[in-house]
C-alpha cells in the first residue's frame, strides 16, 4: 500500500457557508499531523467546479509540498475546470480521471512530465458517456496509468480485468497498452517502478497466474475471476487449489 492523504475530496456539510475555515483546516491542522505522522506519502484534491476551486486546490497542495508530500490531482473528472493544468503546474505525480482534459491540458502534462490515472470503471458506474482521452495521451507520448478507483460512492469495484475490458472497448486502447498501464506503468506513478511492476531481476516477485491461453483474454472476458495463483514477495498468497498460505 501507498497511502494517499485526500482530506480535500469534498466540502463537509457543516462547512458549506465557510468554505474559506475548511481549507485552513486541511492546511493548518491536517496536513501538519498528517506529515508528522507518516500516515501518507502523497496529498490529492478534488479539483472541479463541484469541489474545491484552482486557487484553493493550489494552496493546499503547495502546504502538502511544504510538509515534505508528493502531490497528486483528482483532475478534470466532472468538468474542464483546469485540474490537469494545476498538476501541470505544480508537477504533481499524477493527475486522475481527466475525462474532460483538452488537447492543452495533455501537452501540458506531457510537458511537465505527469503521469495521468485513467479511471474508466468511475464513468461506467456513475452512468457517464464520457470517457478519458487515452489515445490522444497515448499519442502525446504519456505514460498512462489503469486503475479501479475503488471506493463506495463512485466506484464500487476491485475487479482490474473489468477496468482492462473498459479500456479496450471505450477507450481503445490495445490489450498490451492496457496490461502495461495497469502494471509497470501504475508502479512509476507511485514511485515504485524500480522495484515493482513486471518481472525483472532484482524486483520483486509480485505476479498472478492466470486461467487464459492468451494475455489479451485478460481485457477480453470480464465478470470473470481469471487468477489462479497470487504471488506476494515470491510466496503464494492465494490459490484456487488450496487455501492462502505464505510457504
Amino acid at each position: 500500500f501507498v497511502p494517499t492523504f485526500l482530506g480535500a475530496h469534498d466540502i463537509p456539510d457543516e462547512y458549506r457557508e465557510r468554505r474559506a475555515d475548511y481549507v485552513r483546516l486541511v492546511i493548518e491542522e491536517m496536513l501538519p499531523r498528517v506529515a508528522a505522522e507518516r500516515l501518507a506519502e502523497y496529498a490529492d484534491v478534488f479539483c472541479d467546479d463541484a469541489a474545491f476551486t484552482v486557487d484553493e486546490s493550489r494552496r493546499i497542495l503547495e502546504a502538502a509540498r511544504i510538509h515534505g508530500l508528493g502531490l497528486r490531482v483528482h483532475a478534470d473528472q466532472l468538468s474542464l475546470s483546469g485540474g490537469a493544468m494545476l498538476a501541470a503546474a505544480l508537477g504533481a505525480a499524477t493527475a486522475d480521471h481527466l475525462e474532460h482534459t483538452d488537447a492543452a491540458g495533455i501537452e501540458a502534462l506531457k510537458a511537465a512530465r505527469v503521469q495521468p490515472v485513467l479511471l474508466p470503471a468511475s464513468v461506467y458506474a456513475l452512468g457517464h458517456k464520457l470517457y478519458p482521452a487515452a489515445r490522444e495521451m497515448i499519442a502525446a507520448g504519456l505514460s498512462v496509468v489503469l486503475a479501479t478507483d475503488f471506493n463506495p460512492g463512485s466506484s464500487p469495484t476491485v475487479s482490474m480485468p473489468m477496468v482492462l475490458s473498459l479500456a479496450t472497448t471505450q477507450m481503445k486502447m490495445t490489450p498490451a497498452e492496457a496490461v502495461t498501464a495497469a502494471t509497470i506503468n501504475a508502479a512509476y506513478s507511485l514511485g515504485r517502478g524500480d522495484q515493482l511492476g513486471s518481472l525483472e531481476e532484482g524486483k520483486r516477485a509480485d505476479f498472478c497466474l492466470y486461467d487464459c491461453a492468451d494475455y489479451r483474454e485478460l481485457a477480453y472476458f470480464f465478470g470473470i475471476e481469471h487468477a489462479h495463483a497470487v504471488y506476494i514477495d515470491g510466496r503464494l498468497a492465494f490459490s484456487r487449489a488450496s487455501t492462502p498460505t505464505t510457504t
